[in-house]
C-alpha cells in the first residue's frame, strides 16, 4: 500500500493512543509484527510554544521506519507551523492529524473531533497542516461524526481527500460513543466507497479473525488495532500472521510475558528514566496480567512500584506464584 509517496508494506498499524503508544510500547509491537505505527498525539501549539515535553514524544525507534508522527490542533497557523517542527525533529515519513479525538479536553478547545462538526474548518486546518509538511504525505484519523444524529464521515472523507489527505483512517464510533457500544464497519465501508485514497479501518479489533473481517466487511486497505493490545502486544503479532496467511501463534506463557513487560520497562526506563517509567508501567503491567487467575495480589503490588527494584521483585513474585 502506498501512503502518498510511501511505500507500506504492511496490512497492519497500530493506532495512536495517548498516554499507550510511546516508542517502548511501539518498539515491542513493531518487534512482535512489522506493523505500521503512528506517534502519540502532541499539540501543534505545543511544539510552536517551544514546550520541553513535546519532543519525546515525536521521537521515532531506530528500526521505526517507515512510520508516522501524530498533531492536532485547530489554529491553522500553529498548525502549519507544527507541522514543519514536527517532522523536523523525528524524521518521520508521515505526518497524521488527528480529528477523532473524543476526550473532553481536547474536543472542548476545538481540536480533535470538534473539527468534525466544521468541515470548512477541518479543511482549513488539514490544508494549513500539508502546506507545512512541505511534500511529506499527511493523513488524517477522525471518527464517524459527533454523534448518531450528525454522521458526516464520507461527506468529511471527501473533504479530507480534497484538502490534500493522502489517507484517512476511520474508527467506527462517534464522538459522543468514546468507546462505548459496538464500532459500526458499515460506514467505514462507505468511506471506502466514496474516495480514492487508502482507508485505514479502526474499531473493535479483539483478536485476528476481527483483523480479517473488519478488513472483508470495510474493503479498506489497512487496519488499525488499539484497545486490543493493552498488556497483549501478542495481538499485533496474530493479526499480521493471519493477515499473511500464516498459522497464527499462541498466546505465550505467563513467565515469557512477564519478560516482555521487562523489556518494554527497560525501554521506557532509557527513554524516560526510572521514575517515569515505573509510574508509566504501573498502568501496562496491569494489563498484561489481565484474566490471570489469582492475580489480584500482584496487581495492587505493581500499583506501588517505585523504582527498578519493585518492578524486579514483582515479576519474581509474579513468575514464582503465577506463572
Amino acid at each position: 500500500m502506498r501512503i502518498g509517496t510511501v511505500e507500506v508494506d504492511t496490512r497492519l498499524a497500530l493506532a495512536p493512543m495517548a498516554g499507550v503508544t510511546d516508542l517502548a510500547f511501539r518498539t515491542i509491537c513493531r518487534e512482535l509484527s512489522g506493523c505500521y505505527t503512528v506517534s502519540e498525539m502532541v499539540s501543534a501549539k505545543a511544539l510552536c510554544y517551544g514546550d520541553k515535553k513535546t519532543p519525546g514524544l515525536l521521537r521515532l525507534g531506530e528500526g521505526e521506519r517507515p512510520a508516522a508522527v501524530q498533531i492536532f490542533g485547530s489554529d491553522e497557523d500553529a498548525m502549519e507551523r507544527g507541522a514543519a517542527i514536527a517532522l523536523e525533529k523525528s524524521g518521520a515519513a508521515v505526518l497524521d492529524i488527528n480529528m477523532g479525538c473524543p476526550v473532553p479536553k481536547v474536543a472542548n478547545s476545538g481540536d480533535g473531533s470538534a473539527l468534525m462538526r466544521d468541515p470548512d474548518k477541518a479543511q482549513r486546518v488539514l490544508r494549513a497542516a500539508v502546506r507545512g509538511a512541505a511534500g511529506v504525505p499527511v493523513t488524517v484519523k477522525f471518527r464517524l461524526g459527533w454523534d448518531k444524529g450528525s454522521i458526516n464521515c464520507v461527506e468529511f472523507a471527501r473533504r479530507m481527500e480534497d484538502a490534500g489527505a493522502a489517507a484517512v483512517a476511520v474508527h467506527g464510533r462517534t464522538k459522543t460513543q468514546m468507546y462505548s457500544g459496538t464500532a459500526n464497519w458499515d460506514y467505514i465501508r462507505a468511506v471506502k466507497e466514496a474516495v480514492s485514497i487508502p482507508v485505514i479501518a479502526n474499531g473493535d479489533v479483539f483478536s485476528p479473525r476481527d483483523a480479517v473481517r473488519i478488513l472483508n466487511v470495510t474493503g479498506a486497505d489497512m487496519v488499525m488495532v488499539g484497545r486490543g493490545t493493552f498488556g497483549n502486544p501478542w495481538l499485533m503479532e496474530q493479526c499480521a500472521a493471519v493477515l499473511e496467511g500464516r498459522e497464527v501463534p499462541p498466546l505465550p506463557p505467563l513467565s515469557e510475558r512477564c519478560d516482555v513487560a521487562a523489556r518494554q520497562f527497560e525501554l521506557a526506563r532509557a527513554y524516560k528514566g526510572e521514575k517515569i517509567a515505573c509510574l508509566e508501567m504501573r498502568k501496562h503491567y496491569a494489563w498484561y496480567l489481565k484474566g490471570v487467575p489469582y492475580a489480584s495480589y500482584w496487581k495492587e503490588q505493581i500499583c506501588k512500584i517505585e523504582t527498578a527494584e519493585d518492578f524486579y521483585k514483582v515479576t519474581a513474585g509474579i513468575k514464582r506464584d503465577l506463572a
